[in-house]
């Protein structure tokens, strides 16, 4: 079969590259001039299935509204007008309690591990390389109670089997020595010791390259005008220069843009842009510098090591398609940098960046059939489209061949919401 991918980032072209490895012909349609050049470019940099968390959890009503009046925030919503934007936060809060908590962090550790399997497989298949390393992460506690508040998490963790740690201080330092330099003070840490790291940008490079040579159409500075429909069934992808793009299947893989264009086909898919900040610096003490990835509970961010840079990343922010770089951001990444490892690079000629990362409203991606007979959706990744991405194409493209899953998979597609309304 033809089947069309909408949407070049790590999501759209891993879809790409597991549907013609199981012998189907596919075309990407992407309107950027090469894959990975929107959300997917500088992102925190970790695969780490046992961190995979939605934000909606108990307690985070709460803590929005104290956030409102800190500098340093998580998380911060900026009010757009917007009727969709209220809407979504109402259906997050209605998943913020323990019940849902429970159901969708079971979905998002199964993804993700899953995911991690997937992409270890592909690595051993191909030998790509992209600044990788299988050391672990570790979260970082500074606070007794952030400790003491793990355990929920843990209990999910021994549910689906995956190896941690709870680590004192000394056991912290251990995993990681180079925080002896650190300014502030922690108590504590959890480590899974089976997660990993990696350039998510160059490594959806480096399999694009390989997914070319192997027959994928990779049609760039292409945008979509419209996704045409007769029925039951999707016709053709229009572009905006008056091509006409035709296929057997369709895959909707536009991230934050996904919502927009399913709706026009009468799908609700609450996906929704929370933008999310980084910074990349030079190593110039690689004993001073993250042995792995850190993320520092208090202020939601992730310092990643790469080979010969640091990425720093994280936050939320509720504002809409805002691409702006706001400098109390880039500020709140230096900071943590400065506090944690504090002669590790170079922080005055940091790169800040900036993306809109694809939520849902639970924080579980929309992955699986539509209504419509020839359309399925990979999206809504969130935070975690680099840690879930193998797994959701290698999930996505045995839906499509009609292959068994080997992961429970009929509680990802988007009938979860229209079974709500």
């Amino acid at each position: 079969m033809h089947i069309i991918v909408m949407g070049a980032g790590v999501i759209g072209t891993t879809t790409a590259y597991y549907l013609n490895k199981a012998g189907h012909e596919v075309t990407v349609i992407d309107r950027q001039p090469g894959v990975a050049l929107e959300t997917s470019f500088a992102n925190a940099g970790q695969i780490s299935p046992g961190y995979a968390s939605p934000w909606a959890a108990p307690g985070v009503p709460l803590k929005a509204f104290k956030w409102l009046f800190q500098h340093h925030a998580p998380l911060s919503i900026k009010l757009t007008g917007d009727f969709y934007q209220y809407h979504w936060m109402v259906q997050m809060l209605a998943e913020c309690n323990t019940h849902r908590y429970k159901i969708n962090k079971e979905r998002m550790v199964r993804l993700s591990e899953y995911s991690r399997d997937c992409l270890n497989e592909l690595r051993a298949e191909t030998g790509i390389h992209f600044d990788e390393r299988q050391l672990g992460t570790l979260q970082l506690f500074r606070k007794q109670q952030q400790l003491d508040a793990a355990e929920k998490d843990i209990a999910v963790l021994k549910e689906e089997g995956v190896p941690y740690e709870l680590l004192d201080k000394k056991g912290v330092i251990q995993a990681e020595p180079a925080l002896l330099q650190a300014t502030v003070d922690f108590v504590g840490g959890l480590r899974l010791p089976n997660d990993q790291t990696g350039d998510c940008q160059k490594f959806t490079t480096e399999l694009a390259e390989l997914a070319a040579k192997q027959g994928v159409n990779f049609l760039f500075n292409s945008t979509i005008e419209s996704v045409e429909k007769q029925l039951d069934k999707i016709t053709a992808v229009k572009l905006k220069d008056g091509r006409t793009v035709k296929g057997d299947i369709y895959v909707m893989a536009t991230g934050s843009f996904s919502h927009e264009m399913l709706h026009q086909l009468d799908i609700e898919a609450p996906v929704y842009p929370l933008k999310g900040y980084s910074i990349t610096t030079q190593i110039s003490n690689p004993e001073l510098s993250p042995v792995s990835t850190i993320l520092d509970e208090t202020y939601k961010i992730a310092l990643t090591r790469f080979d010969e840079r640091i990425r720093v990343g994280g936050m939320a922010e509720i504002s809409g398609f805002d691409y702006s770089l706001e400098q109390g951001r880039e500020e709140t990444l230096l900071m943590v940098l400065q506090q944690l490892f504090p002669l590790a690079s170079d922080m005055s000629n940091a790169n800040f960046w900036t993306g809109l990362r694809p939520a849902t409203p639970d924080g579980t991606p929309i992955v699986g059939k539509t209504k419509y007979t020839n359309l399925y959706t990979n999206t809504g990744h969130g935070t975690l489209g680099w840690t879930m991405s193998c797994g959701s194409a290698q999930l996505l493209a045995d839906l499509i061949s009609n292959q068994t899953p080997k992961i429970q998979a009929d509680d990802l597609d988007v009938s979860r919401y229209i079974s709500k309304s």
